[in-house]
């Protein structure tokens, strides 16, 4: 497949995902020509809290545990995603390092995003940039608020009941 019908295939994909319906036709286009292909197995570790962050995935299939790495134990798991889910918004705020990780629980493809490329283009297109923000902030907020509920339903203190 010529790089042409790749770009072509991920505009399609991107065109077509409610993420991003209703973003302009040339946004679309920057968004699919910083973006590739990806599989990962089972077990693999997209990314790691902490770690500096510059990329965001469409998953195309599969299922990512987004998870709390613990410092003695197994992760805690606050979402499980699946086809058509985004993941990842830490290279979109400094400073720019995962909050949570996310492992392979079963073999996934995704498309990758260039974060980088894209944050600068935040940069010099505002009317871009405002746009996507306000779709991650939708994102975030989602996130943020599964890991909440999550550690709540796991909070067990001694005493209480």
């Amino acid at each position: 497949m010529s790089d042409k019908e790749k770009n072509s295939d991920l505009l399609k994909i991107i065109s077509e995902h409610e993420f991003f319906t209703g973003l302009k036709q040339d946004f679309l286009e920057f968004l699919a020509s910083n973006a590739s292909h990806k599989h990962l197995e089972a077990g693999d570790v997209l990314f790691r809290q902490g770690v500096h962050a510059d990329r965001f995935y469409l998953m195309l299939d599969g299922e990512i545990s987004v998870e709390v790495p613990a410092i003695q134990g197994p992760s805690l798991n606050l979402q499980t995603l699946s086809k058509g889910k985004i993941l990842g918004w830490s290279w979109l705020i400094p400073p720019y390092r995962w909050d949570f990780q996310a492992r392979v629980v079963s073999s996934a493809e995704l498309i990758e995003f260039d974060g980088k490329a894209i944050l600068d283009q935040c940069e010099t297109d505002n009317t871009f940039g405002y746009d996507l923000f306000k779709r991650f902030t939708g994102l975030m907020s989602e996130r943020l608020l599964a890991a909440r509920r999550k550690m709540m339903d796991q909070w067990d203190p001694p005493g209480f009941a």
